[in-house]
């Protein structure tokens, strides 16, 4: 579209909506300008009158291409020409964006800061309560930055203290996206697999408990690719929300009974939870204890990698943002009583990363070492995420190949941070 002398043009989406705010405010200067001299007091007010009009409208529309995730808060302050905060405060009072408090459970985690930073910059309006226990996994400093924001509180507890849990749910809340969970392989082979009970199936038991006693409208269990057991490496199968559970772990196992009491509540008392597996994450703030950050701290040493048994075990690689684009998706549009997967198809051995990290280091491949395999190490995990991109149209935007050096580097930045962890968690090599 073009408008005066060709000044303002325009293929399509928010140029469109730019370029109607902007020919607008053209229109408007020239009328006013044309009228200074022999303008009255009804000529001005029909103007105001028409300008508010017409605002009111373009109000409407943007709040709709806000709403469908196709334009941003921030776009649409530098569309209209005032303060987001002001955006903000208009939808909220016409009723166009409505607040939302979210606990999130497990938030000082790798993947709950992630998702908690996720949710704060995409939904100002969103009050989050992140309720963390803060077990040797959580990390607080994670979320120095979020401290800042008003919309953030921390609250210290267990997610099987269901008192606890009650006084926050007293105050109201509108959904619970839970990634509280004990989650190390290692640690629930050579350590207490009691722990793991306790968390992945008393504590989501709690939730669930929570959500049906207080009719929370949603409850969100961050769940694993890992319960649904192993394939062979050159087996022509794949996992999907269909696939038998199979787990071969202790960790595995209890992330299995917590999503069997997500199904069992779901259909026996119409519980409005929604169950996601996904495999394996990667990205900023992970627990030094998994592979990846735990090799890039080890070449930036010059110590060696260890590769358990032949190093040709594989697993489906996703970049920790995808995965938090994936489960937002799934808290708004997400169908109740459902399971989702969730993969970038990303299939890589651990040797092949090790590799890849040695080379983004810089490192020779001398640092290769490899020890004996796991006990109950799954040789792969071959997941497909089908339903959630044909239904809900998710893909995942970031690619391995720019992730991965982009993951490389913020540990590499970061290293200080990794170092006060180990010195929190002394035993965790213990049980890598």
């Amino acid at each position: 579209m073009s408008y005066g002398n060709g000044i303002f043009r325009s293929a399509s989406g928010r140029h469109d909506c730019l370029a109607m705010s902007l020919a607008f405010y053209f229109l408007k200067y020239n009328y006013m300008q044309n009228s200074s001299q022999n303008e009255n007091a009804r000529e001005e007010m029909e103007l105001r009158k028409n300008i508010s009009g017409a605002l009111d409208k373009k109000i409407e529309l943007l709040s709709k291409l806000y709403k469908d995730h196709k334009i941003s808060l921030d776009e649409i302050a530098m569309i209209l020409g005032i303060e987001r905060r002001e955006i903000e405060n208009i939808f909220t009072n016409r009723g166009m964006m409505k607040k939302k408090r979210i606990l999130v459970g497990g938030g000082a985690g790798f993947i709950g800061s992630n998702f908690i930073y996720h949710m704060l910059e995409k939904y100002p309006h969103y009050e989050i309560i992140n309720y963390d226990v803060l077990t040797y996994a959580a990390n607080i400093d994670n979320l120095r930055a979020a401290e800042k924001n008003p919309n953030y509180t921390f609250v210290k507890g267990d997610i099987a203290d269901y008192e606890a849990l009650s006084k926050i749910a007293e105050t109201g809340i509108d959904a619970i996206v839970n990634f509280a969970a004990e989650t190390a392989v290692g640690r629930s082979v050579h350590g207490k697999a009691a722990d793991f009970i306790h968390s992945n199936v008393v504590g989501t038991h709690t939730l669930l408990e929570l959500v049906r006693n207080y009719k929370i409208p949603k409850f969100v269990q961050i769940s694993t690719d890992e319960v649904y057991g192993t394939v062979g490496l050159d087996e022509d199968r794949y996992f999907t929300e269909d696939s038998p559970f199979e787990p071969n772990v202790p960790y595995a196992a209890a992330k299995a009974g917590g999503d069997m009491m997500c199904r069992a509540y779901s259909r026996t008392y119409n519980v409005p939870v929604i169950v996601t597996h996904c495999s394996n994450n990667y990205g900023p703030y992970q627990h030094p204890e998994k592979m990846i950050p735990r090799f890039i701290a080890k070449a930036m040493k010059n110590q060696s990698l260890p590769i358990h048994g032949d190093g040709l075990h594989v697993r489906d690689w996703i970049y920790v943002r995808d995965h938090c684009e994936a489960i937002d998706l799934l808290l708004h549009k997400g169908k109740l009583g459902d399971v989702y997967n969730i993969s970038a198809d990303n299939e890589i051995a651990t040797i092949e990363i090790a590799k890849i990290i040695l080379e983004l280091t810089g490192k020779p491949h001398s640092l290769l070492n490899h020890v004996p395999d796991r006990p109950g190490n799954d040789r792969r995990y071959s997941i497909r995420a089908n339903k959630i991109k044909d239904e809900l149209g998710w893909v995942p935007t970031h690619t391995f190949e720019e992730a991965m050096p982009k993951t490389v580097e913020w540990y590499q930045h970061n290293i200080d941070w990794v170092e006060n962890i180990k010195d929190k968690d002394q035993d965790f090599l213990n049980f890598i």
